[in-house]
């Protein structure tokens, strides 16, 4: 089973491994979540991309704002994928998004400001061809002003989705990961190194980490007064490490 990553690239090539598992067993609705502050979607996604080549002109990558798909464009020159924006706030027709010929899409670093257009694109797509939202903002705490309403339909939607990789730090002392097809899973820092301490079914809830971390185990070798340190110290390296 794959293990926590060390890097950015083993992370990256994990997911890609994790997306394609996933749309072979038919899976059509898919996400790909680094969860780390500073984390910068473009470049990474120029490294994710690359392992779909196969769909050449096929595969549609669609972008939050034409600012970022016009520098994909200029970045990425020579890509036979097709290098679009969402259209949020744009008098762009649906159909300009969806054409018959495409066979998969791909959705790099969307908000939830985009999630209105989000869902009516990907209602264009339909259930037969997969799309693949990579490294989502759709839950930004960030954004502010949104009603009742539109907190429903962000949460209808993000329901519909499967994490097919998941990776984030959870405060200074655990991770979240999970990897398609594998369960979830919480890991902690023991020192040198993170270790497994559970897997569930389902992503967990806050107060079910809190359960975990705090109840797992520590090293035979580690007085619980020096464990939040160590355990500190050894996410940061994590972190780092995964920007590197």
């Amino acid at each position: 089973m794959p293990q926590l990553p060390k890097t950015l690239e083993d992370a990256i090539i994990q997911a890609s491994e994790a997306t394609q598992a996933a749309l072979g067993d038919g899976h059509t609705r898919l996400q790909v979540e680094l969860r780390f502050q500073e984390f910068r979607a473009l470049p990474a996604a120029q490294q994710f991309i690359p392992a779909f080549e196969e769909y050449g002109d096929k595969l549609k990558i669609l972008f939050a704002d034409a600012g970022s798909a016009a520098l994909a464009r200029r970045d990425w020159s020579g890509v036979p994928f097709k290098l679009v924006d969402i259209g949020t706030g744009r008098m762009a027709s649906i159909e300009s998004k969806v054409t018959p010929e495409d066979e998969l899409f791909f959705f790099v670093e969307p908000t939830s400001v985009e999630i209105p257009q989000l869902e009516k694109i990907c209602e264009a797509i339909g259930e037969s061809r997969p799309f693949v939202i990579f490294a989502p903002r759709l839950e930004d705490s960030g954004v502010v002003g949104i009603g009742y309403a539109a907190r429903q339909t962000r949460q209808r939607f993000i329901n519909t989705i499967e994490s097919c990789y998941y990776l984030r730090p959870i405060f200074d002392e655990a991770a979240v990961f999970r990897c398609y097809p594998g369960l979830w899973e919480v890991w902690v820092n023991k020192g040198s190194d993170y270790e497994k301490v559970a897997e569930l079914p389902q992503k967990p809830t806050g107060e079910e980490l809190d359960g975990i971390i705090y109840n797992a185990p520590q090293s035979e070798n580690e007085p619980a007064a020096a464990k939040s340190k160590s355990i500190f110290r050894g996410l940061q390296r994590f972190v780092r490490a995964l920007k590197s």
